[in-house]
């Protein structure tokens, strides 16, 4: 991540948060930190800047489209440019609906509100970031977040549709923008977050609940913020200068076999 300017959406907590430090740490030159909340961000900016990077905090409501422009905008003006665009940020039914919301209870306004985070904020975050992207020389591309979810089926379907059009719009982008910006995608499983452990804690059964969300896991645990973090590093790095269009599982094994152990 040398020298490369960066924003990060989601970046308050959890893997958006360990992303934007790692690329600090392998020595981005910038990193924007982009999130609703900015007391958040403005924690992870410090954490940016102890280790030894610098960058900006960018408060933005990515459901708000003008606010998604504005805020590629502002990470140009603060680096200078823009090299790498970290779609991270997304939010499933169950923060604006009860986890029963099936496809036949789901109200329309959680549908349109994660859709406008999960999907649309992508697509315009990459139409407003698509020409300096093409402009760097400093091995520009694009990392989106899916899921697992986006892989095969739950039953929270705003959030699965979501995520699966993710997947495809990663394909899209990477089309569009080829050859000279790349784009990829992340799926992860269950990883160990501020929201993965309150939902834990605010079931009736915590310990049933948390085998639940690991137990298709091959590697039986929660996946680690800074475990993602080193595969998002990986594919914005110069490393993965032959990857486009490609979705990266990081999920422990799950997608290999969805059994239960």
């Amino acid at each position: 991540m040398h020298d490369k300017r960066v924003l990060v959406t989601g970046a308050a907590q959890g893997m958006g948060r360990e992303i934007a430090v790692e690329m600090a740490r392998r020595g981005a030159a910038y990193v924007s930190v982009a999130d609703i909340s900015v007391d958040g961000a403005e924690e992870t900016l410090a954490l940016v800047e102890e280790a030894g990077g610098r960058g900006q905090v960018v408060g933005v409501d990515l459901s708000d489209s003008a606010q998604v422009r504005s805020m590629v905008e502002t990470a140009l003006r603060g680096g200078g440019g823009l090299d790498t665009l970290v779609n991270n940020a997304g939010v499933i039914d169950s923060a604006f609906a009860p986890d029963h919301a099936t496809v036949d209870r789901l109200p329309e306004h959680v549908w349109d509100r994660v859709f406008d985070i999960n999907v649309k904020a992508v697509y315009l975050a990459t139409q407003a970031a698509s020409e300096a992207l093409r402009a760097s020389t400093r091995g520009p591309s694009i990392v989106n977040a899916a899921s697992v979810a986006g892989l095969t089926g739950y039953a929270t379907p705003a959030y699965v549709a979501s995520k699966g059009a993710v997947v495809q719009l990663t394909k899209a982008t990477a089309v569009a923008l080829s050859p000279e910006v790349r784009c990829n995608a992340f799926a992860p499983g269950s990883i160990e977050t501020p929201m993965a452990r309150e939902r834990i804690a605010s079931s009736p059964d915590p310990e049933r609940q948390e085998w639940l969300m690991t137990g298709a896991h091959l590697i039986p645990r929660f996946g680690t913020p800074k475990e993602v973090a080193d595969v998002v590093c990986f594919l914005a790095s110069d490393e993965a200068s032959f990857l486009t269009g490609v979705t990266l599982p990081v999920d422990g094994g799950l997608m290999a076999w969805r059994g239960l152990r």
